[in-house]
This record gives structure tokens, C-alpha cells and sequence, in this order.
């Protein structure tokens, strides 16, 4: 989820329950030990340098714990990892306290290479027409030096940056365009950044306040915004925007009550899904109104406030960071909430990669 924090333990505590996800066509033919399932990424303690990536097989049989280490044991991954970018048969591991991208093959896990510099507070990356976009938070202190680096894929060198608005998340692809999701940072954002990949120029979208999650569908993006806490002294209500992506207008505006904030939206099947604290919610993608029951609570497994989240294959895979500084679980139910899987992780499950 994730904003620049008040406090450092909500900044690396609590990386905005966004749904974190990225997934391909699953191979007849394995490509390695981790082909066709999905890499759970762990973030670890703030400071302690024990970022982690696990491995659960689609069909839920098989999984390991700690792959990175058991495959490259003279390579530490860092501290505080954020995300996950594949691209071809390359894993980018971006590390947000380390300042550096380890590149590992998505498949074996095999380091291929490192990434150390251009990067400041980096948070997450995408791809497009060869190059890498990571977008950067830049010195906490300034709201104006955030950023996206840019890097050549080729070689891993890097470009000239593009600066943007002050907190940069998480992003996607449509065309030729970089949609960026502005929360804000230490304050709270409310707009989306649009980037031409091409001329590098940057517009912006208003959306609802502290945009947390995009996917895109039928040549529509969705902005799911947490809107303000009730602890920033000025909350609102969270909402879900839609932006026709041919015209780069908002469509619409769906508003939940004040006090609810929701995260990690993920379409799966022409449905919304999305979370509240410990809730799962699902609304179909026609629907003008948000529902008032959730399918199903996580409290049941002890989760009081899913932490990453997302919906792949008919499954839901959820990431309980427990007390954030043991082992954090990792639930995966049925679409109706029936329990099919858990899993003991690394530190802080932060997000679902499929692979």
C-alpha cells in the first residue's frame, strides 16, 4: 500500500495494500524449479536486510521458502524489497532501502546482474519498448524531486529521468503511455501521471485522494483511491475512478462511505475485487454501487488487515504480515473463501508474482 509514512514503521510496514501481481501464460514445458507458479515476494525488516522470495507451484503441492539465498548463497537480495517487473525470461527485483534492481532469471532464480545506480527510494517498475520505468521517491524530506528512472534494457545503463509529481507507486503499461498512480508520499496525492513514452512528456489525471491500485480492461483504467485516513485529520471517503484510456478522461466515480478505505483492486473474470481491512469484496465490472457484504473475512486465519493481495485462476491468494518483524502467511482460498492453502513466508509478504 503504499505512501510515504509518517512514520517509518507505516512506511515500511505497511507498503499500501496494493494488489501485487504480474503474471504470464503458464508453459506446457517447465522453463526451471520456479516456472508456473508464483513468486512471493518478501520484504523484510526495515534496516535488517532479509528480503526474500518464496515459491508456491499453481497446482499448491509444491513450495519453498527463501529461493533466492538457496540458489545464490554468496548474494544477499537487499533490504526492503518493493516490487517485482518481469520482462522476458528476467525477474527485476526492485529493493527500496538498498537503492538497487536485482536481475535473476524468472525461472531459476540464477543472479544475472545488479542495478545500483539512478535509483533513489525506488518503489516499483514497469516495461515498455525495451526500457524499464521505476518510479522514485527521491529524498523523504522533499516533495519535489520524485521521479521516474529510465533504463535501457539492452544494457542496464541509465537514462535521463522524468520527473513527476511527489509520490510515485505503482504503475501500468497501455500503448505507448506510462500510467502512474500518485499517492502522495508523506502527504496524500490525487492524481495519475500519464507518460509518453516517446516524447517523455508528462500530463496528469485528478482522481480520488490516495490512488493504491490500477488495472486496466476494455480499453479502460480503474484507480482504486484509499482516500484520506481518519489519523490525517481531514478523511474522505475512499472511491474507484475509471478513465477511458483513448481519451484520457475520468469516465466516472463510484464513492464509498467516509470512513472506508479500500485496496488492492484486481480484476479477475469481469469482476472487481478489492479489500477492506480484513474483507474481501467482489462487484461485477458493470456494477454503478459498491456492496455492502464482503465474501469473506480473513479473520477467520487471524489476518486483521490483509497486507498484499490478488486474484489469479479462480484463487485468492492473501499476505498476512503478522506482527511485521516474524515470519509473515500466506493464504490462498477459493473465489467463494474456502481455504485451500497456507504457507509460512519470509518477513512481510508484499506482493504475488505469477510466473
Amino acid at each position: 500500500m503504499k505512501l510515504k509514512r509518517l512514520a517509518l514503521v507505516l512506511f515500511f510496514g505497511m507498503t499500501f495494500l496494493t494488489s501485487c501481481s504480474n503474471d504470464d501464460e503458464v508453459n506446457e514445458t517447465p522453463l526451471g524449479a520456479y516456472d508456473n507458479g508464483v513468486l512471493v515476494l518478501n520484504q523484510g525488516g526495515f534496516g535488517n536486510g532479509n528480503a526474500s522470495v518464496s515459491y508456491l507451484s499453481d497446482d499448491l503441492t509444491v513450495f519453498q521458502d527463501n529461493i533466492f539465498s538457496l540458489v545464490n548463497p554468496t548474494i544477499t537480495l537487499g533490504d526492503t524489497a518493493q516490487d517485482v517487473g518481469f520482462y522476458d525470461n528476467l525477474a527485476y527485483i526492485v529493493l527500496n532501502v538498498s537503492n538497487k534492481i536485482e536481475i535473476v532469471n524468472r525461472y531459476t532464480m540464477t543472479h544475472v546482474g545488479t542495478i545500483s545506480t539512478g535509483l533513489s527510494n525506488p518503489r516499483y517498475i514497469v516495461f515498455n519498448n525495451g526500457k524499464g520505468y521505476v518510479s522514485n521517491w527521491g529524498n523523504g524530506s522533499s516533495p519535489s524531486d520524485d521521479y521516474i528512472a529510465v533504463i535501457n534494457l539492452a544494457n542496464n545503463s541509465l537514462l535521463t529521468p522524468i520527473s513527476v509529481a511527489e509520490g510515485p507507486e505503482r504503475m501500468v503499461v497501455y500503448n505507448s503511455k506510462i500510467y502512474v498512480a500518485h499517492a502522495g508520499g508523506f502527504g496524500f496525492g490525487s492524481t495519475v501521471s500519464v507518460i509518453n513514452t516517446i516524447t517523455n512528456s508528462v500530463s496528469s489525471i485528478a482522481v480520488g485522494d490516495v490512488p493504491n491500485s490500477l488495472e486496466i480492461k476494455n480499453d479502460e483504467l480503474y484507480v482504486l483511491n484509499g482516500g484520506k485516513p481518519s489519523w490525517s485529520g481531514s478523511e474522505t471517503a475512499g472511491s474507484l475512478s475509471k478513465i477511458n484510456l483513448l481519451s484520457n478522461t475520468v469516465d466516472s466515480t463510484i464513492n464509498f462511505t467516509t470512513s472506508t478505505h479500500p485496496s488492492n483492486l484486481d480484476i479477475e473474470n469481469n469482476s472487481f475485487y478489492y479489500t477492506v481491512d480484513s474483507d474481501i469484496f467482489q462487484m461485477a465490472l458493470i456494477s454503478t454501487s459498491f456492496p455492502t457484504t464482503p465474501i469473506f473475512s480473513t479473520t477467520d486465519q487471524g489476518v486483521y488487515g490483509v497486507y498484499s493481495f490478488a486474484v489469479k485462476n479462480n484463487k485468492i491468494y492473501v499476505g498476512d504480515a503478522g506482527d511485521y518483524s516474524s515470519n509473515g502467511k500466506i493464504y490462498v482460498y477459493t473465489l467463494t473463501g474456502d481455504l485451500v492453502s497456507s504457507k509460512t513466508v519470509g518477513v512481510i509478504p508484499a506482493g504475488f508474482y505469477f510466473n
